[in-house]
């Protein structure tokens, strides 16, 4: 198993404990140390920027003790939102692997693309893992409409 595929197999357990919060898990390492690993906590908090990318940002930074992360690499198992996108870019995230596209929102090119305007470019990959992501999503969903 490559790197990428561990790094997002834990972002996917991180998703499953999102429990009242759209499942999206994340994790932040540098050199195959993992520095944060989290999931949504919105509603959870009653906090609009516990999306689990700012969670994990947050702590990674806490840890380097520095808000610059250009060395690490984030995993997270949704196309990263707006704000999500322009926190990673400005906190100089070196790559970004993601899972399932997020056409309705998607920063990193599915709706809009923040790198396009960025001096600050991010390396992304998506569709990492894409169906197991995907389903997680969608079974949410179905059940939040039943």
């Amino acid at each position: 198993m490559n790197d990428i595929n561990y790094f997002m197999k834990i972002a996917l357990e991180e998703a499953k404990k999102s429990d009242i919060d759209i499942p999206v898990g994340c994790v932040i390492e540098k050199e195959g140390v993992i520095l944060s690993y989290t999931s949504n906590k919105k509603e959870k908090t009653n906090d609009i920027t516990n999306h689990a990318e700012i969670i994990a940002i947050r702590e990674a930074s806490g840890k380097l003790n520095n808000s610059r992360l250009s060395s690490c690499n984030l995993y997270v198992t949704l196309e990263p939102c707006p704000m999500c996108a322009w926190a990673i870019i400005n906190s100089r995230i070196k790559n970004v692997y993601f899972g399932a596209y997020n056409l309705n929102y998607g920063a990193f090119g599915s709706k809009i693309n923040l790198n396009n305007i960025s001096q600050n470019k991010v390396n992304v990959y998506g569709g990492i893992m894409e169906d197991e992501c995907t389903k997680i999503l969608d079974e949410y969903f179905k059940n939040m409409r039943n």
